[in-house]
């Protein structure tokens, strides 16, 4: 089994829920289907979700967790991948509904068993980007941050020890739009006002919290 996590360009992501007649109808899951015999996961997420939705996968990012499933008769994994790149306009090609979730609002949708474990492992990420000291060129350190979310970061430090205060400023804004457009959250090191200027959460440094 596969399933993909695809997101719009506001950071939502991608639900459809099972129709009539299918086991859990009614319910709300992460795209996906069967794999054929002799397919690997890749072939199968690209070829489900052309049938399931309409649109094409241009890239197919890390696992993002295997689910143990098991019946009475058989055992099966569902393979989550994170899917960065994507293009058309979703439609329940099988008259499934569709529904896009800011991703806070997962835990809301009534979901089968398997896919709970999916909303569990967006909200714990399993890298953490910790941003360089931005360099002369402001747009270059944004483009390198935005090439990380396009590769599967989903947690970000913002940081830039000794940087010009107005000149951050602006950058926290640019970075956290970016941020907010892939469904990633943005921490800001150390300035607890600066962060809730910004609505972002804050890093502490070790020496912060045993002063």
């Amino acid at each position: 089994m596969v399933a993909a996590v695809l997101r719009d360009t506001r950071g939502r992501i991608l639900l459809t829920r099972r129709t009539e007649g299918r086991d859990l109808a009614g319910r709300w899951e992460f795209p996906g289907g069967k794999r054929e015999p002799g397919e690997t996961p890749e072939q199968a997420l690209v070829r489900e979700i052309d049938e399931e939705l309409g649109i094409r996968i241009e890239a197919i990012g890390e696992r993002l967790i295997n689910v143990p499933q098991r019946y009475p008769d058989k055992r099966l994994t569902l393979d989550v991948r994170d899917i960065p790149r994507w293009s058309g306009h979703p439609r329940g090609r099988e008259g499934q509904a569709l529904v896009w979730v800011p991703p806070q609002k997962l835990r809301s949708y009534e979901m089968p068993p398997a896919d709970r474990p999916v909303v569990a492992a967006l909200d714990h990420p399993d890298r953490y980007l910790v941003t360089p000291t931005p360099g002369e060129d402001d747009d270059a350190w944004l483009g390198a941050l935005a090439r990380a979310l396009e590769g599967g970061v989903r947690l970000v430090q913002l940081r830039a020890p000794g940087l010009d205060t107005a000149r951050w400023e602006g950058l926290v804004a640019r970075a956290a739009a970016l941020c907010e457009q892939w469904g990633a959250r943005a921490l800001v090191n150390g300035d607890a006002a600066f962060a809730a200027r910004h609505g972002l959460g804050l890093h502490l440094p070790a020496r912060q919290l045993l002063a």
